[in-house]
């Protein structure tokens, strides 16, 4: 079992800066693609980043230049730096694992709130 927690949401404005950290219980990077989801309101959840074991990068064409997911293998936490906030980033903001051996086994964190807004 794999347990995920987020931390790092918060309200700010448009153009401004926001870091989330997720915890993870152990350490899974050799063993799980981690990345970032989110979901606003009345909408599907979206993937927005993730980091493979390797430590390749992809992300959602809509915040390419603007976010960086990152880890730290000595603190088990993976990072989602996003600069350049617009209005249409604000979701609740989701931590997952997906293991590499059997790719039906995922996790999810409890979730983060983002809101960009003057």
């Amino acid at each position: 079992q794999v347990q995920l927690v987020e931390s790092g949401g918060g309200l700010v404005q448009p153009g401004g800066s926001l870091r989330l950290s997720c915890a993870a219980s152990g350490s899974i990077f050799s063993r799980y693609l981690m990345g970032w989801y989110r979901q606003a309101p009345g909408k599907q959840r979206e993937l927005v980043a993730t980091i493979t074991t390797g430590g390749s990068t992809r992300y959602e064409d809509s915040v390419k230049g603007r976010f960086t997911i990152s880890r730290d293998t000595a603190k088990n936490t993976v990072n989602l730096q996003m600069n350049s906030l617009k209005p249409e980033d604000t979701a609740v903001y989701y931590c997952s694992a997906r293991s590499t051996v059997i790719d039906t086994i995922m996790y999810w964190g409890q979730g983060t709130q983002v809101t960009v807004s003057s």
